[in-house]
């Protein structure tokens, strides 16, 4: 996203503005299926950031209490000086970018091994346990709790009933525009010579 030309027209309306916001962007090292350094050539993203002449910092995004107090530390720059910051946290994607998305396409299992071991949440739990504010206990408890609530959670969603196929272009527009009738009639057309392709209780309709 930071790609887009939207990020740097709201960088530098921001800044030109004087606006005391906060610009939080995650660098996950990846654009889809593109690496981090075939996809700038600069260093990063917080560099921008004093291009476009706002504070910008660079955290670990891995870390909660670092991005705790960066945040906070950010936050109270833009208010007290009446600025934008921008707050780079670097992170790394450990999963797909989506559910069409085979990332074992473009890095190797190594990398991916090596980076779960600095997974954000087992970071901060080793800190909790050190802290003596978190034992094995209470992390089987949390976790046995956690999910029954997942459970009857998905049964409970289980037995509400499927809305149409029609429903996925109604909720943008009062009046549905002549593109997106054409768009509906084609979807039905398909669903009614596939019907193996939806649900068998979703009405096609």
């Amino acid at each position: 996203a930071s790609s887009e030309g939207d990020f740097h027209a709201a960088l530098n309306f921001a800044a030109t503005l004087g606006a005391p916001c906060l610009f939080i962007c995650r660098n996950n090292g990846y654009a889809i299926s593109t690496p981090a350094n075939e996809q700038y050539a600069g260093d990063g993203i917080a560099c921008r950031g004093t291009a476009y002449g706002m504070p910008a910092i660079r955290v670990d995004g891995g870390d909660a209490r670092a991005m705790y107090c960066a945040t906070r530390a950010a936050r109270e720059m833009a208010l007290r000086d009446g600025c934008p910051v921008l707050l780079e946290a670097m992170s790394y994607r450990s999963g797909h970018h989506s559910t069409s998305d085979d990332s074992s396409r473009y890095r190797t299992r190594e990398e991916m091994v090596a980076w779960r071991a600095r997974d954000p949440v087992v970071r901060f739990r080793h800190w909790l346990v050190s802290s003596g504010w978190w034992d094995e206990a209470q992390e089987k408890q949390l976790r046995h709790a956690t999910r029954q609530q997942v459970i009857e959670a998905l049964d409970k969603a289980s037995k509400v009933a499927k809305p149409p196929v029609s429903d996925m272009f109604k909720d943008v527009y009062a009046e549905m525009p002549w593109h997106l009738q054409e768009q509906l009639q084609e979807t039905l057309q398909v669903a009614r010579r596939h019907p193996h392709l939806c649900p068998p209780d979703m009405p096609v309709e």
